[in-house]
């Protein structure tokens, strides 16, 4: 009898049957239905600042970032939407709050979809019909995003606060309004701060409708809290099959927001890997500095654009089975490691040589790779023990 410790011939698959749901087209990204899910972001930039708005979406675009949002508070902001529809390399949502004239100029402007907060924009519901027309003759969805710092005052009224089943009927209201009006070209979010408020609200949600759905915790918090928030939400959500898109909102440079997404979505099964570092955590066994050697192997391979699993493991309780299967890895201890590929040991070098020596085999591999032909993924960073 044989045992087969080398890589996995799959990814693992999905952990559950992802929900049906219509699909609609965000500019050329499709959204819903078999699509893979998508990661969005937001600008922090002034929208009227075409420049800066334009470098900042490059910049996400550059990150992995396929549908990016820009906010339009002003009209200055409103004027700007037509260059930037336009130049931008990824689909661009008008965000529009408060004046549903801005609606309108987003339609107009090419905007590839329009998010609206039916809870402050003033009268929207008597809006609805017009909104509809405009988007239907453009072919521009709309997303429907309730927000719980912003719930329509009748539903906090009858609810108390922003509950799950306020979150859903505010949703679920603006779109029968859009119905009643032959338009179904809509995407819903319902978001709330809570990560169990949230995901209680989705899971209703997705059970009540099949319009494709937009995950997000809002105001998540800074990079840590926000990115604990998200994956904790996402994970729960996502690993039930409930997502369409998703959106990391942390109080940090919105290009942090797609590599969380991405890695996400990519420890789910959801979307290809590309480099990931498996490294030990701290630990009393460890013989080497793990936390440099990691660290250094991560600079030196960003911007590596193959699926690459890496491992530098500190010791040899966990080390050589975890480097065995990894696409390449190190298994150290007393100043020196094993380097193998593929399961196999090529080499044993000094403790000095490991980050130069795993970078160059990397290099190798992935040009080994390339010349074979394999499907570029997201360079990725996941620490895992």
């Amino acid at each position: 009898m044989t045992v087969d410790l080398g890589i996995p011939a799959a990814p693992p698959r999905p952990l559950a049957t992802r929900r049906t749901s219509r699909q609609i087209m965000v500019g050329d990204v499709p959204v819903g239905g078999d699509a893979p899910v998508s990661v969005q972001s937001m600008t922090t930039t002034r929208t009227c600042d075409i420049n800066a708005t334009l470098q900042q979406i490059a910049e996400l675009t550059a990150t992995g970032c396929q549908i990016v949002r820009v906010a339009v508070p002003t009209n200055d902001d409103a004027e700007a939407l037509p260059i930037i529809a336009k130049k931008s390399q990824i689909p661009v949502i008008a965000d529009i709050h408060f004046q549903p004239k801005y609606v309108f100029a987003a339609i107009d402007a090419g905007c590839a979809a329009v998010r609206v907060n039916p809870g402050n924009i003033k009268k929207f519901d008597d809006k609805v019909a017009e909104i509809a027309k405009a988007a239907g003759d453009a072919g521009v969805p709309i997303r429907i995003g309730v927000n719980a710092g912003s719930l329509d005052k009748r539903l906090l009224a009858k609810y108390g606060k922003a509950t799950p089943e306020a979150l859903v009927e505010s949703a679920l209201w603006e779109c029968s309004l859009f119905e009643e009006h032959g338009f179904r070209d809509i995407k819903i979010s319902v978001k709330h701060n809570d990560p169990v408020v949230m995901v209680n609200a989705y899971r209703q949600l997705a059970a009540a409708c099949d319009y494709p759905l937009h995950l997000g915790v809002t105001e998540a918090g800074p990079a840590f809290q926000g990115t604990i928030k998200s994956a904790v939400a996402f994970g729960a959500l996502l690993a039930e099959g409930i997502g369409d898109t998703i959106r990391v909102s942390l109080s940090a440079p919105p290009a942090e927001e797609v590599k969380v997404g991405t890695q996400i979505l990519e420890s789910l099964g959801l979307r290809e890997r590309g480099l990931e570092i498996v490294s030990c955590p701290s630990c009393g066994r460890a013989q080497v500095d793990v936390y440099t050697l990691a660290e250094e192997v991560t600079a030196g391979l960003e911007g590596m654009e193959v699926p690459l699993r890496v491992a530098v493991m500190g010791c040899v309780v966990n080390g050589p089975g975890e480097a065995r299967d990894a696409d390449l890895g190190v298994a150290s201890g007393n100043g020196k490691g094993q380097i193998f590929v593929k399961g196999e040991v090529i080499k044993t070098v000094p403790e000095s040589k490991i980050v130069e020596t795993l970078i160059e085999e990397a290099m190798r591999i992935a040009e080994e790779m390339g010349e074979a032909g394999a499907e570029p993924g997201e360079p990725t960073v996941a620490v895992a023990g």
